[in-house]
């Protein structure tokens, strides 16, 4: 029987219960199983799929769109696509072309953005999305220690400090991540604050674990020195390895990083359509929350 063209599959809404068939999607396609991960993306944002006609419970592709901040007509202004997947026996078949137009028909008057790997990123430009950046991913064992500046303290966040860390992301990312930052509690392993000697909170940062290494992220502060200082007190108490994605714009960070342990040269562009660039302060924006979050 011949198989039915990508432009004949449906396209549906996943959800919780698809998790397992998206881990073997992804892990059909090289990538780890980020259980961790695909939890979280598929609770704050919406998954979409086209199921596989030849393995029931499976799926051909997938791929997650998450909304930021809200417009007077409730609209989302901002959308991050991630975790765009083909099924390797139907790669090069037009289907990765089919989901992004279908994120970016379900993105609206959004303006959408990705994180986007070297294979990926001719798609996307044909698309048009548009460079704004790239990411270098760093990891390995951290070998240093950054104290906090002078009067500056770091320690473990409570629930008193959500409002500061609200306000300060807010600033730093551009738009309203409030239910992404809610559950950084639960999905972080470690979530720390900063805050000056008058009790100001001056940056926050968190560390998850992934299959093989803990990821630093987000990372957001006032300035270098405190965002070193966060980094370090994640990095000095994870088990084993680290990844830190960050910022190229971030040249004093990323030196310091491989000056103390971390290695590596696999490098991401951000990218972004139907707009001049990323919103927020890339200079309080260190660390991504995550690559598929921004």
């Amino acid at each position: 029987m011949t198989e039915p063209s990508p432009a004949e599959l449906p396209v549906r809404r996943l959800t919780l219960d698809d998790l397992p068939a998206c881990l073997d999607l992804a892990e059909d396609r090289g990538w780890q199983r980020e259980e961790h991960k695909w939890r979280l993306l598929l609770s704050v944002g919406q998954g979409y799929g086209i199921d596989a006609p030849d393995r029931p419970g499976g799926l051909l592709a997938a791929f997650v769109l998450t909304p930021y901040g809200t417009r007077p007509d409730g609209s989302a202004e901002y959308t991050c696509v991630s975790m765009v997947l083909v099924a390797e026996r139907r790669a090069r078949q037009g289907l990765g072309r089919r989901m992004m137009r279908h994120a970016i028909a379900e993105s609206g008057s959004a303006v959408p953005f990705l994180t986007a790997t070297p294979n990926g990123r001719p798609l996307y430009e044909e698309l048009g999305f548009r460079d704004v950046g790239s990411l270098v991913f760093l990891s390995g064992t951290f070998t240093g220690e950054h104290p906090p500046p002078s009067g500056t303290s770091v320690r473990a966040a409570t629930a008193a400090d959500l409002p500061a860390v609200l306000a300060l992301d807010a600033v730093a990312f551009g738009t309203d991540r409030t239910e992404l930052l809610t559950r950084l509690p639960s999905f972080a392993s470690r979530f720390v604050v900063a805050e000056n000697g008058a009790g100001d909170l001056t940056g926050f940062a968190a560390a998850w674990p992934n299959p093989t290494v803990t990821i630093v992220g987000p990372v957001v502060a006032d300035d270098l020195a405190t965002a070193r200082a966060l980094t370090a007190d994640l990095c000095t108490r994870a088990e084993g390895p680290v990844r830190f994605d960050v910022d190229t714009r971030h040249e004093e960070l990323h030196d310091w990083l491989r000056t103390h342990g971390l290695d590596g040269d696999y490098r991401c562009s951000l990218m972004i359509r139907s707009a001049d660039d990323l919103p927020g302060d890339i200079g309080r924006r260190f660390a991504p929350y995550s690559v598929a979050l921004g």
